[in-house]
């Protein structure tokens, strides 16, 4: 419990500053690895169930707090090599409407999305109303267009549920930037 405290204390400061600096949100991820809660069979079978109560209840808080500052609480999920819990958007979008509160919505990565959901643009689209920020970063974590991604149908996507806010470039640079950065921002203009 304490942990957990010490935990929303710091994200609210955190959405303090990002208010102040007059930033969107406080990107967070929910939980990195294993589950922190142990297993508590027979009384509680399934500890997801356990963690994904007591994040909407943490999500409570920190969203009526974000609202009185004037910030978002933005879900991160993360691939299944770096956390067991909130791998995908819906699983995101969910625990949003589960908090019921305005500003408590998602962030999108496109090389978490490369790896967890089966239809990237789907994904996008389902989400429509919660993706409040992007994460630009090919399926190799270098710069856009040097993996497989399919970034055109996630633009697309982006595109047709209207989102017109930022992204921002959360990957590696294979080489010179200043040779490497204006042949991104070309590839990505392309898709657009």
């Amino acid at each position: 419990r304490k942990t957990r405290e010490i935990a929303i204390e710091g994200l609210k400061e955190r959405l303090k500053m990002c208010a102040e600096l007059g930033g969107v949100g406080v990107i967070t991820v929910p939980t990195f690895g294993g589950p922190k809660i142990p297993d508590l069979y027979p009384w509680h079978p399934n500890v997801r169930d356990v963690e994904r109560q007591v994040l909407i209840e943490e999500c409570k808080i920190i969203g009526d707090y974000a609202e009185e500052v004037g910030s978002y609480v933005l879900l991160e999920p993360l691939n299944r090599y770096e956390t067991h819990f909130i791998n995908r958007l819906q699983q995101a979008v969910d625990i949003c409407k589960a908090s019921g509160r305005e500003h408590v919505k998602i962030m999108a990565d496109f090389f978490h999305m490369n790896i967890e959901e089966a239809d990237i643009s789907k994904s996008i689209e389902e989400a429509a109303g919660y993706i409040l920020h992007v994460h630009l970063a090919d399926s190799n974590r270098l710069l856009p267009g040097y993996g497989h991604t399919d970034f055109k149908s996630g633009f697309t996507a982006l595109k047709k549920i209207g989102y017109k806010n930022f992204m921002a470039l959360e990957c590696g640079i294979p080489g010179d930037p200043e040779r490497e950065l204006p042949k991104c921002v070309n590839y990505l203009r392309s898709l657009i």
